[in-house]
């Protein structure tokens, strides 16, 4: 039987699928205020034949005609388990909320946080910044290779992007302010990490931020902890999750 794990985004919709208990495919699309037609779209490019079953998670999981929806938490903890073996301590910052969890070492959720009541500290966040300072998200770490921080103090979006005009204004470097950007962030997820007490040990970085280096270079430093993360599949490590839960409980499919 073949299983798409489906993790619905409020800005990407990633899709694996798995076969023969591997994974054999993979696809991100933008999700685009549509999560419907861009699960749709991933679903169809995993798999034409249509011989699956599919497991969703993330904020749009209960939009789609799934098998079976399965919380964020416990998707990304199952992911970066199979992804990092043996990790405890997993980021997730993604374009909606930021999540942090503390698992055992066969990915089972001990505690978590998550911030999902304002786009503070996640990608949405530093997508609208970077959109302000008239650069793209994807070209991050080569804008602020050479820069030198300028501390941001709203970490409302709002605010923030007020507060990023008023700084261009003073004649400050646009790659400066990115750069600061992205030290409030760290700064932020850390604080985040340290209030479910973690255990000793590294972090496992997922999500879309987890495709720059220096958010990953900030994450540790912030952190104090060594940082992973899988330069390829980082990003499904929801849909991974998903997946694997479902090749587990293949009696909700009978």
């Amino acid at each position: 039987m073949n299983v798409i794990g489906l993790d619905s985004g409020s800005t990407t919709t990633k899709g694996v699928l798995f076969a023969q208990n591997k994974l054999v495919k993979k696809c991100l699309v933008s999700t685009s205020g549509d999560p419907i037609r861009a699960a749709e779209q991933v679903i169809t490019e995993l798999d034409e034949n249509k011989q699956y079953q599919v497991v969703a998670t993330g904020y749009g999981r209960k939009l789609l005609n799934a098998d079976k929806a399965v919380t964020e938490i416990t998707c990304h903890a199952k992911g970066a388990a199979y992804l990092s073996e043996g990790i405890q301590n997993v980021i997730d910052i993604g374009g909606q909320d930021s999540k942090v969890i503390r698992m055992d070492t066969k990915g089972h959720v001990l505690d978590f946080n998550m911030n999902d009541k304002c786009a503070a500290g996640t990608g949405r966040f530093v997508e609208v910044l970077m959109r302000t300072l008239g650069e793209e998200i994807e070209h991050i770490d080569s804008f602020v290779a050479s820069a030198e921080p300028i501390k941001i103090n709203s970490m409302c979006t709002v605010f923030a992007e007020s507060e990023v005009i008023s700084l261009i204004g003073r004649g400050e470097k646009r790659e400066d302010i990115a750069l600061g950007v992205l030290h409030s962030i760290a700064a932020r997820i850390s604080n985040q990490h340290r209030q479910i007490n973690p255990e000793q040990g590294p972090i496992f970085f997922s999500g879309g931020l987890s495709h720059s280096k220096k958010v990953t270079e900030l994450v540790a430093e912030y952190t104090k902890k060594e940082v992973y993360y899988d330069q390829e599949l980082s990003q499904y490590a929801g849909a991974i999750g998903a997946a694997l839960i479902g090749m587990q409980q293949k009696n909700f499919f009978c």
